[in-house]
């Protein structure tokens, strides 16, 4: 071994296992050392609650402002794709019930129904992620759009020359409209109230909101705890800086309680007086459209009434009815009126469609064609779909106020809350250095 080797010192011994333990259990037989381990204490908790409510209030109105400006917006587009090609459907129907030239006003309402549908799929599509079952749902759509046009064309065109096969033209973009189109874009709707549901869950921030609620409870029974140790071992009743910090720790617990319990109740009267009304009305409004569709596409096929059991129509119309009075029980105010009046006109709608099928089944096919693409009946499904979309709308607006209202706040607690936990580390540190200091 040589020389060098032999006058090496040995390195220092690191902190034996256990030490720092040893260390606290020793500074808890002191008077100076509690002090120490209370100020320790209070410093941790002080830094941890603000750290924690700038994010719980962070997360949160990340959360909510997702719901407003992505997950609803999505939703409403969704329902405006879905419609608009229920709507396109049936004018297509209705259009070559009329025979011949396609009058001029539903022609208009056909194309601005592709119109719309495109624009909504256009801005779905920046709003909803490149893979998954929304993005698969926006391409096959994308591309079905404009071969659903192409044989709504050929239909017209053969029906103006008075060529049978533009029924099967029409038949086979009905049926790529409803077993292909409107599938996808049911499950693009469905797609968005799960984005909506899970908004929601986002934004209230349950697991940060629980974990500050602990650390605010921790911060002020320490600080409690830390009063009495002093008001005993010192003979002092009232340390100012402490008390100071109790009232500053209790002035954020009450703002960061009244700010996220206002989000909370603000969220919960969006999800039920905006979101869940708005699914319910625009599904409602979709099976209305459907329901005319049928009864057109009956008429197109000259078959009279399908069977008992296999009509769309009966089934559309128990979908519609049992929405209908959902509806009616989950809104109130105008849309409850307008909801009350679409039940009404729906009522009227039945008793004209009772009618169409009475005339068609008696033999009188032009005057059933006559009554369903005329002017009163017409008038009588429009105001039916009007009212829908009334409802719509009023639940639209009320979503918008209620989550405007739900982010009030919040950006301010996200630099209010770290702002006040160091204030209350400056005044624990002030408090307690003062008692150390007259130990030494």
């Amino acid at each position: 071994m040589s020389t060098a080797q032999l006058d090496r010192p040995a390195p220092a011994p690191g902190p034996a296992p256990g030490g720092v333990l040893r260390r606290v259990r020793a500074l808890r037989h002191t008077s100076p050392g509690r002090l120490q381990l209370l100020l320790t204490t209070l410093v941790v908790l002080g830094l941890l609650t603000g750290l924690v409510a700038g994010l719980t209030a962070a997360a949160a109105r990340a959360g909510t402002d997702d719901l407003g400006d992505r997950a609803q917006p999505l939703l409403v587009e969704a329902e405006t794709i879905y419609s608009a090609l229920a709507d396109a459907d049936t004018t297509a129907a209705q259009a070559f019930l009329a025979g011949g030239l396609e009058p001029a006003e539903l022609t208009r309402r056909y194309e601005a129904d592709l119109d719309r549908a495109t624009t909504a799929l256009t801005s779905a599509a920046r709003r909803t992620p490149p893979s998954g079952t929304a993005a698969e749902a926006i391409r096959t759509l994308s591309a079905g759009i404009p071969r659903y046009a192409a044989l709504v064309a050929s239909a017209r065109a053969n029906n103006r020359q008075g060529l049978p096969v533009g029924a099967s033209y029409l038949s086979t973009a009905s049926q790529l409209s409803r077993d292909s189109l409107q599938p996808q874009a049911q499950m693009l709707f469905r797609d968005a109230r799960y984005e909506v549901d899970r908004g929601y869950a986002g934004a209230r921030a349950s697991w940060w909101s629980a974990l500050l609620v602990v650390l605010l409870a921790a911060l002020l029974v320490t600080l409690l705890v830390t009063q009495v140790h002093l008001s005993r071992t010192t003979r002092r009743t009232f340390n100012i800086p402490l008390l100071v910090a109790t009232a500053v720790t209790l002035a954020l617990t009450l703002t960061t309680a009244m700010i996220l319990t206002g989000q909370r109740s603000h969220l919960n009267d969006a999800a039920r007086d905006g979101s869940a009304p708005v699914a319910l009305l625009a599904e409602a409004r979709i099976y209305a459209l459907r329901e005319r569709s049928d009864d057109a596409l009956t008429l197109v096929a000259r078959q009279g009434s399908p069977e008992p059991g296999k009509d769309p129509y009966e089934v559309t119309s128990r979908e519609l009815t049992r929405r209908l009075d959902q509806a009616g029980r989950g809104t109130d105010g105008s849309a409850r009126q307008a909801v009350d009046s679409a039940a009404r006109h729906r009522r009227d709608w039945e008793n004209a469609h009772k009618q169409i099928r009475a005339l068609d089944e008696g033999g009188r096919y032009d005057d059933a064609v006559r009554l369903a693409v005329g002017e009163a009946t017409t008038q009588t499904f429009t105001s039916l779909t009007g009212d829908l979309g009334r409802a719509l709308e009023d639940r639209k607006e009320a979503f918008t106020r209620e989550i405007d209202a739900a982010g009030r706040g919040l950006g301010l607690l996200t630099v209010v809350g770290p702002l006040l936990a160091l204030v209350v580390c400056g005044l624990a540190a002030a408090g307690l250095r003062a008692r150390l200091e007259e130990y030494r």
